[in-house]
């Protein structure tokens, strides 16, 4: 059965139906209904849920909840997020499980609470200090949370390292029915590097201070071995009318949303444009993006930012093709015919140059 639920409160609800078990957060729009509706689903499952005296504090109550065995969270948005970058660091570099959620808003500063695509720097390249990455999944509608959260805590799980889920205002804040029945938890994993105590076993360590050099070096290799796995095997996307497409449309989140919207009007127009939407923005779609590049020459980067993702974009396509780019940062959010009158002229002015090129 479907029900109307926000961004935020589906966000939470597909937290607890995928095993989270302690929530640890602290108040910061646009995502407070999502602390809001676990201080209310915690403890009704037995769970624990706190809210910490900063953001500092609840991504290291996340890290001693992880090392104990709980499927951990916390959530936040930019200034928050950024508070947190050395406890996720930490989690990277002690292997430990986490998810965290960043509703981002508009940037950079205090910024405001408008929707924004701001933070993909600081989610996709790790955010912290040291050779360290976090996975991060990119949903698209209220109702893709109900996938997103239980793979998120899945993959936390399986690799031991944090994973990020980067949505928006925009998304935390719409309404949408949401079917639940779909969402699967996530396995168990055997957790054999948690402290529960050593009374019945030789005691276990976790910790990140590594003063010998080389034994430092022995693991960020390994940590990097780890990540280029992930790369191989965690990379997910979805395309849209990409198959007979002579330009691409590469945009991800509500992003993705109102490019969808543009691409409809631009077919009816007869205009080949077609999307493909990153659904991990790290491990990217790189290897999707070369295929593409065999049949296509002209891919339009947009985002709702100054241009973050589009290097990304450059680097997967390797020189081949023309990257075009609208973006609109600070949270402002444009409207579908806005972007399918940018796209267009620059499709006419890409078919221009192909002819003149043919000539």
């Amino acid at each position: 059965m479907k029900r109307l639920m926000s961004g935020n409160a589906t966000l939470g609800e597909a937290a607890v139906l995928s095993g989270c078990t302690h929530y640890f957060g602290y108040p910061i729009t646009p995502q407070n209904e999502l602390t809001e509706y676990m201080a209310k689903r915690m403890p009704e499952t037995g769970g624990v849920f706190i809210q910490s005296e900063s953001e500092i504090a609840a991504i290291n109550m996340v890290l001693g909840a992880a090392a104990a065995g709980a499927r951990a969270m916390t959530s936040s948005s930019g200034p928050g997020i950024s508070l947190k970058q050395e406890g996720i660091s930490y989690l990277a570099a002690d292997e430990l499980p986490a998810v965290i959620v960043n509703m981002v808003r508009g940037g950079p500063g205090m910024g405001n609470i408008s929707a924004s695509q701001s933070d993909y720097f600081q989610a996709t390249r790790g955010g912290g200090h040291g050779d360290y990455r976090t996975l991060v999944l990119a949903p698209g509608s209220v109702q893709e949370l109900t996938e997103v959260m239980p793979l998120a805590f899945d993959l936390a799980d399986k690799y031991r390292n944090p994973v990020v889920v980067l949505g928006d205002g925009m998304l935390g804040q719409m309404m949408e029915p949401v079917d639940f029945s779909g969402l699967k938890r996530p396995p168990d994993y055997e957790k054999d590097y948690i402290l529960t105590g050593a009374k019945d076993r030789p005691p276990r360590k976790i910790h990140s201070l590594i003063f010998d050099t080389k034994l430092q070096e022995d693991h960020n290799w390994k940590l990097h071995r780890k990540f280029q796995l992930i790369e191989q095997n965690e990379v997910r996307h979805e395309t849209y009318l990409a198959d007979d497409a002579e330009m691409i449309v590469v945009a991800y989140g509500i992003g993705a949303r109102i490019a969808k919207g543009a691409i409809k009007r631009l077919r009816q127009e007869g205009l080949k444009v077609g999307l493909l939407r990153p659904v991990t923005l790290w491990p990217f779609p790189v290897e999707m993006l070369q295929g593409m590049a065999k049949t296509v020459n002209d891919f339009f980067v947009f985002e709702m930012s100054a241009g973050q993702m589009i290097e990304d974009v450059k680097l997967a396509l390797g020189g081949r093709g023309r990257v075009h780019f609208y973006g609109r940062p600070g949270g402002v959010i444009p409207m579908p015919v806005e972007l399918s009158r940018i796209i267009a002229r620059h499709y006419y002015q890409a078919q221009a140059r192909g002819r003149k090129k043919q000539r």
